[in-house]
């Protein structure tokens, strides 16, 4: 089988960590970002340095603020980006998009497919080239510097969906020889509704605002960040989100379910299984509360899952609660910001006819 090349899109602490893995594993990749300073380190370096589960030095060649440049011949686009960065990057390679390609959004968090899929409409491309969406990020990861980053750890499990979900094998068929930790999902309304970080990270980074400000971040953000106490709400938020897929006829994960699945943490609740996650330890809380953790995972996980909950009369409280405090946080309207049904333009639809939608793509 054709060894695939691959472009990863964004460099990020999820994208160089993602780049420089896949050098490791032998594959040939191209880097993108959009602003050239986040670049710099890497090319003057000429490559990435990873330490942790992997480790070991990338050398990569092409390294480029050109979409053009950074996707032509390659076989799979890894979106590696905050979810609010989706349409932006949808809309850099649409007019350089070729027949045949991949693109997986690492990870979609709630609808990123659907939103990607929309965006490459409105935007005129007509290459054959398929969507999918990963149900979370494969690496728990931070970047120590510029061009130097550490992978705490690997998940073990990643559910990976295509849109239309007839795609989805031809997509694993090649990201599965570089990743095999990528499994097939049952369809991107399963992998959106299981967005386990919608469940943990504003509720942590809310309940820890003083914290983050008075410590600069200094603690262990899933370890220290949590308590018994704490952990009530992420359970009301993980309640909420398995009722909304419940009206979609989705059968979510629990939180306590994933956190087996995807690092082998076990416990007799969510706070114990927390705590039993190896991969959590060493991971400090964000610097600031100017993180993607309320700019990204409230407009991108919250917003939909509440508006999907608003469509099919699930009552979210606790979820509409923590998207009124990051709205009031970082003084911005994260509703008007969020894809809603309305924005996705699945306002119309019914469970069935969005069933419908993500096995068949009709809607496109």
């Amino acid at each position: 089988m054709k060894k695939p090349k691959f472009c990863v899109l964004g460099a990020g602490n999820g994208g160089l960590a993602m780049a420089a893995h896949l050098v490791l594993k032998g594959y040939e990749v191209n880097l993108y970002n959009r602003s050239q300073p986040r670049l710099n380190p890497v090319i003057a370096r000429g490559g990435i340095e990873v330490t942790g589960q992997v480790q070991g030095f990338a050398p990569i060649s092409i390294v480029t603020t050109n979409p053009e440049e950074a996707i032509k011949g390659v076989d799979v686009l890894m979106v590696v980006v905050p979810a609010n960065g989706h349409a932006f990057i949808a809309q850099k390679v649409a007019p350089y998009l070729e027949d045949g390609q991949i693109i997986l959004l690492n990870p979609g968090r709630t609808c990123g497919a659907i939103e990607f899929r929309n965006v490459l409409k409105e935007e005129g491309c007509r290459a054959d080239v398929i969507v999918a969406e990963a149900q979370t990020f494969i690496y728990a990861s931070r970047a120590l510097n510029p061009a130097q980053v550490h992978i705490y750890r690997i998940k073990n499990s990643i559910p990976v969906a295509a849109l239309p979900n007839t795609d989805t094998n031809q997509a694993l068929q090649l990201i599965r020889q570089a990743f095999p930790e990528f499994v097939k999902g049952e369809n991107v309304l399963k992998t959106s509704l299981d967005n386990i970080g919608s469940v943990f990270h504003p509720t942590l980074t809310i309940l820890n605002a003083a914290r983050i400000e008075n410590e600069r971040g200094e603690f262990q953000y899933y370890i220290e960040g949590n308590s018994p106490t704490t952990s009530r709400i992420l359970e009301a938020v993980d309640r909420e989100r398995l009722e909304v897929a419940k009206a979609l006829k989705v059968q979510a994960i629990s939180a306590v379910e994933w956190l087996e699945v995807a690092y082998d943490a076990t416990g007799s609740n969510l706070y114990e299984a927390m705590q039993n996650n190896q991969g959590y330890y060493g991971i400090n809380a964000p610097s600031t509360l100017q993180t993607r953790y309320l700019s990204e995972d409230v407009p991108m996980s919250l917003v939909p899952i509440a508006s999907l909950g608003e469509k099919f009369g699930v009552p979210v409280p606790t979820i509409q609660a923590l998207i009124h405090l990051a709205s009031v946080l970082h003084q911005t309207d994260y509703w008007a910001q969020g894809r809603t049904v309305e924005k996705l333009g699945i306002q119309d639809l019914t469970a069935d006819q969005l069933h419908d939608l993500v096995e068949s793509g009709g809607f496109w």
